[in-house]
């Protein structure tokens, strides 16, 4: 249902909210539409909402650069633009382009403008039920939680706008809020939306594509591991856990004769060609009319990114001496060991296939099972239940056939240790999928930054040898891991403050 409508929801928004260059929340009617007369029929409120879905597609690239670009994974390539060597190489400015935050602004607007507008269709459309209402409520607010949770982690403190900007009249010059004010905003959305949203659409696309309760307890678990609610982190996963709707896809079989185990050739096609895999949680749903935009990124030959030597070198590994014994999430899983092509993306099988530009539509994976593993696991280090920490970790390696080279012994009562070995095995298990720099910022400003030499011993791995030392430095000021305010933002909001580091 959804891949049916998406397109023609997006031409019902685009008439329905037409974009100005006036305002960078100015979304208003055009072309003689008055607003009033679409909120009708329940059938606009189901039109709406997909619009809002549809309007993530928009996001990824800016998900993908603010999760990656100022982590290790990722290098830059000859076809990399200035803009982005120029952030990773820690030269952050505010006329950069990366920093724009309007696309993830124009989705929250569109949730806003279901949230103040859709009640009204209770009085106009008597077969529209409250308890529909709320469900496609859920899904909004959720839809919003997650964006504001990006701009959070990405700029420390962002504009809380929770009204839609429907006309000239709606126009705001607004300040920015306070991380407690938006992470409280977050929270409260969240504990409305596992309330009201579904646990199943009855359709498996739609179950891994809407929001789901299962995707409203995970969003949840990760806001509580940043607020360093660890208790409330855990309860959340354990809902996801407990349900008993996911688990992991065997990365290896049994071999004919059930004597031994092989790496299982469907892994890479169930859980990332064809995605959706019973360890999906959410996903953007791209597909063969819709594309993803990794093809310029990651795939061509113009490719802007590959991955660093040091992911299969260091994180993966090989065995020298047996090469059936291998991580099934590195070589032609995340990556390409031969020429670091970004795999996940690239690739269309696990023996060397890539896609071609028409065939890049890769799913963009928001939240898959491990994660909920792995959330649990650092939540219960800090909650001084190391052995069970641990354990988690050992299911999600020997789910993977982890190399015994990348295995730690941490000591199970020192949390720290525990984190760190876990920031490993997530940098394994979620590489590439826009969660790295995200992890090494959470690590290092845990407790009022007690491990900032994490980031540090990263920076000095990534940096230039002509930049090192002033890499070091700058990230050294704990203000400079958030991204300045775009200097258009700044030009056109008289209110909005540019970030301390950049002022």
């Amino acid at each position: 249902m959804i891949r049916k409508i998406k397109y023609s929801i997006l031409i019902v928004l685009a008439v329905m909210l037409g974009t100005s260059c006036e305002k960078w929340l100015d979304l208003k009617p055009e072309d003689g539409i008055i607003r009033q007369n679409f909120w009708k029929t329940k059938e606009d409120v189901k039109s709406s909402v997909i619009g809002c879905y549809s309007s993530l597609f928009a996001t990824t690239q800016t998900l993908f650069l603010w999760g990656e670009i100022r982590g290790d994974m990722i290098t830059s390539t000859l076809r990399s633009s200035a803009e982005q060597t120029e952030i990773m190489n820690g030269n952050i400015l505010s006329s950069n382009s990366i920093t724009n935050w309007r696309v993830i602004y124009k989705t929250i607007n569109y949730c806003n403008t279901v949230i103040d507008f859709a009640p009204d269709v209770l009085k106009t459309d008597q077969t529209f039920k409250e308890e529909d209402l709320n469900g496609y409520l859920a899904e909004v607010r959720t839809l919003r939680a997650l964006m504001y949770f990006n701009l959070l982690r990405s700029f420390g403190e962002v504009p809380l706008k929770l009204t839609a900007t429907a006309s000239d009249a709606d126009l705001v010059q607004l300040e920015k809020s306070s991380q407690q004010d938006v992470y409280d905003q977050i929270v409260a959305d969240l504990a409305f939306a596992e309330q009201y949203a579904p646990l199943t659409y009855g359709v498996r696309e739609q179950d891994k594509g809407r929001i789901t309760r299962y995707a409203v307890y995970a969003l949840q678990a990760d806001v509580y591991l940043w607020m360093e609610n660890y208790t409330d982190c855990i309860t959340a996963c354990d809902k996801v856990i407990n349900s008993n709707q996911f688990g992991l896809i065997a990365g290896r079989i049994p071999n004919e004769d059930n004597t031994d185990s092989i790496p299982n050739p469907q892994w890479f096609n169930t859980v990332f060609y064809v995605g959706n895999s019973n360890e999906s949680i959410f996903e953007f749903q791209y597909d063969n009319q819709i594309l993803n935009p990794f093809y310029n990124l990651v795939i061509s030959s113009n490719r802007q990114f590959t991955g660093s030597t040091f992911v299969m070198d260091e994180m993966y590994t090989i065995d020298l001496l047996d090469d059936t014994k291998k991580d099934i999430r590195g070589d032609l899983a995340s990556i390409r060991s031969s020429d670091m092509v970004i795999w996940k993306y690239a690739g269309a099988n696990n023996t060397g296939s890539m896609r071609s530009q028409t065939t890049s539509y890769a799913h963009w994976f928001v939240y898959r099972y491990p994660d909920i593993l792995l959330m649990k696991a650092e939540a219960l280090a800090w909650t001084s239940q190391g052995h069970a920490a641990l354990n988690i970790v050992k299911e999600i390696r020997d789910r993977a056939n982890a190399l015994a080279a990348t295995e730690r012994s941490p000591d199970p009562s020192s949390a720290s240790e525990i984190s760190d070995y876990i920031m490993e095995e997530r940098a394994r298990e979620f590489a590439f999928e826009g969660k790295r720099w995200y992890d090494i910022l959470r690590n290092a400003k845990r407790n009022d930054y007690a491990n900032l030499q994490y980031m540090i011993d990263i920076i000095t791995k990534i940096a230039p040898a002509d930049r090192q030392q002033s890499m070091i430095n700058k990230y050294m000021d704990v203000r400079s891991h958030y991204l300045p305010i775009n200097l258009y933002e700044l030009q056109t909001d008289k209110n909005l403050v540019q970030n301390p580091f950049y002022q």
